[in-house]
């Protein structure tokens, strides 16, 4: 990955591709307001995600569970931190009903973390995919939790709900943990998604980092062949976008042949998906990706059997 003129110029410069029009029609304003009518928040507004008006046009989104506020302080993300209220015994219920209201096939549920409680929040995950189910059975569910500070018993209840994709982020390189994400720990994060990859094979595992926070390639390829290790199918790259000057900086700015490049890497060490690009984000596009290796898989298992009867 050679340095490029792009790259040279001062970082505060968002390169040409980076820059998405925001597209907020009628379509985004009528999402919000069944979102505030089931009083629940999303993360693509939360963390001021750039494809917001992409998502929200075609009535999609990424719920967020366990209220507006994180107990945590990572510096690159805009979701507000502070002292967070009880969990709501109704929102598992609402985002069903919103969920068949939108008529999603596709529904992935996320949330703030939740130190504070004794389960860090794995009951309402629990419910949450459980309520889903019970009022769209056809359809996929993909959770995307916090680390539940590495308690497996919490993995384990999040999983007894069966939903289709186990996603968590690990977000950057391990270097980079203690100034960006001083509060998460990075072989924490890889057991989380080792336990499942181990214990509840019928679930697809996913992960995402970020680049642009100060790494470099080799630090990105030694993540993605950790993450291999331990069976995760799934890899989202993307570009890092600091919400705020208050937050931690950009670096540098990745070239689009430069994600190419890393999806490549990933679909050689073995990985069913890598989604690699300037604007891919954790769950864009998410329902298309699980699709892909659905059919994929299914293909797949009837040339295994073709040849077998050979």
């Amino acid at each position: 990955m050679e340095k490029t003129k792009e790259e040279k110029s001062p970082v505060g410069i968002k390169p040409a591709f980076l820059r998405t029009k925001t597209r907020l029609g009628p379509e985004t304003n009528l999402l919000r307001s069944r979102l505030r009518r089931f009083q629940l928040n999303t993360v693509c507004e939360q963390a001021h995600c750039p494809n917001l008006g992409e998502c929200f046009g075609k009535s999609t989104s990424a719920f967020i569970i366990l209220g507006r506020v994180c107990t945590r302080n990572c510096r690159f993300c805009a979701v507000e931190k502070g002292k967070p209220i009880a969990p709501d015994p109704q929102e598992p219920i609402h985002l069903a009903e919103m969920a068949k209201e939108l008529g999603l096939k596709h529904i992935v549920i996320t949330s703030v973390s939740r130190d504070d409680l004794p389960d860090f929040g794995a009951e309402q995950f629990y419910q949450s995919v459980r309520a889903v189910k019970n009022l769209l059975p056809a359809s996929t569910v993909e959770v995307l939790t916090p680390d539940f500070q590495g308690r497996l018993e919490s993995v384990a209840r999040v999983a007894e709900a069966r939903p289709e994709v186990y996603n968590h982020n690990l977000e950057t390189v391990p270097g980079l943990y203690p100034e960006v994400r001083p509060q998460a720990d990075y072989q924490r994060s890889l057991s989380i998604l080792k336990w499942v990859a181990e214990n509840a094979k019928q679930i697809t595992t996913k992960s995402g980092i970020m680049v642009g926070l100060g790494e470099t390639r080799d630090e990105i390829i030694q993540v993605m062949q950790a993450l291999r290790e331990i069976g995760c199918q799934i890899l989202t790259i993307g570009q890092y976008l600091a919400p705020s000057r208050k937050h931690w900086p950009v670096a540098r700015y990745y070239q689009p042949e430069e994600y190419e490049e890393l999806e490549q890497i990933g679909i050689n060490l073995g990985f069913e998906a890598v989604s690699a690009g300037p604007l891919v984000r954790s769950s864009f596009c998410a329902e298309e990706i699980l699709n892909n290796i659905t059919d994929y898989r299914r293909a797949t298992e009837v040339a295994r059997t073709e040849r077998n009867r050979g």
